[in-house]
């Protein structure tokens, strides 16, 4: 199918919050990590998200040129010629964009979408996450006001994240204390700054404990109740049930129930990265290991070109990735759930 156009996103969207389930956002950084992602969503029947972060987008450019708004765009366009081959819908976004990279990443993508829909074109990507963790919440929401009106008029979803993401991140660092956790008063102030939908649409990110990267179980203190807590206050403020669309950041390594209990309170989109990078490159380390004399000319051998042929290791991890990404829709639900299923 094509890459999903503003309405077909807002179904998905729709559809996901609607049914309970959330759907897998997968960070690409090569054609060969992308078709592992839509390989995925396409043999799990889901509908699915790809996006790339400031350093992912710089990676697509060129290891050499790192420049990542060509990056991102590149990204783009090749994914909406081999989106085609597949029965599932793709959803194009970009990744966490601090407020020291706005002017070299979100805002010039946005840019390029407001010229594409005054050309009576389809925005270039269907959502963009602005993230202003890093500073003041009404710094951060006052942003988010003046980039929400763009996104609104580019028929673009935007991405806010309220509270703060633990770990690192492309270079980003957040600590790991009581900012991890949103209150009810920041949500509230969402709501004062962005309203809930009338301005524009856009998903949340609430945190409760989230950190990115991968931990051991326990060392990850996750409160997915403060999700419902929230939900349940603003709803019964304005009337609405679930009125925040939310993803959930930072899951790697998260058990079964605390991602069953983050979706059933209204997370509709987790982002996986850590998890997918491991899957991707488990498959080639094992390759590299068992044909370690195929791979390299050892005591003045020739090696094996079939065992070195980038295809070949290229193609094993492709495989595992996507069945991680198979794994994920498993987890959240979205499996057969595709529009066009």
């Amino acid at each position: 199918m094509p890459i999903a156009t503003p309405e077909v996103y807002a179904e998905m969207l729709d559809n996901a919050k609607n049914k309970g389930f959330a759907y897998p956002a997968v960070n690409v950084t090569s054609s060969q990590t992308l078709n592992a992602a839509i390989q995925g969503f396409a043999e799990a029947g889901s509908d699915g998200i790809i996006q790339a972060s400031t350093g992912g987008a710089a990676y697509w450019s060129g290891a050499s040129k790192k420049h990542m708004v060509t990056g991102a765009l590149a990204m783009a366009a090749y994914a909406r010629v081999v989106a085609e081959q597949y029965d599932v819908n793709i959803a194009l976004h970009t990744d966490h964009c601090p407020q020291d990279k706005l002017d070299e990443y979100l805002l010039p993508l946005l840019a390029e979408s407001e010229k594409a829909v005054a050309r009576g074109e389809d925005p270039i990507f269907n959502s963009h996450m602005w993230d202003g963790s890093a500073i003041a919440l009404n710094e951060n929401l006052k942003i988010a006001e003046d980039i929400l009106a763009r996104t609104n008029k580019a028929k673009i979803v935007l991405e806010v994240e309220i509270g703060a993401v633990g770990g690192e991140e492309d270079g980003v660092e957040g600590a790991i204390d009581d900012s991890l956790y949103t209150t009810i008063a920041d949500a509230q102030l969402t709501v004062d700054s962005l309203g809930l939908g009338e301005n524009g649409r856009y998903m949340a990110a609430l945190t409760f404990g989230n950190v990115h990267g991968v931990y051991k179980p326990g060392n990850v203190h996750l409160r997915p109740e403060l999700l419902k807590e929230i939900q349940d206050a603003i709803g019964e403020k304005y009337g609405k049930d679930k009125p925040f669309d939310l993803v959930f950041h930072g899951g790697s390594g998260s058990t079964d129930k605390e991602i069953a209990d983050a979706v059933s309170y209204g997370v509709i989109k987790m982002n996986i990265d850590t998890d997918t990078q491991y899957a991707y490159t488990r498959p080639v380390a094992d390759h590299m290991m068992r044909n370690y004399d195929g791979v390299l000319k050892v005591d003045g051998e020739v090696g094996n070109k079939k065992t070195y042929d980038p295809r070949v290791w290229g193609a094993a991890a492709e495989k595992g990735m996507a069945a991680r990404v198979v794994e994920a829709a498993a987890q959240l639900g979205s499996t057969g759930a595709s529009l066009g299923k």
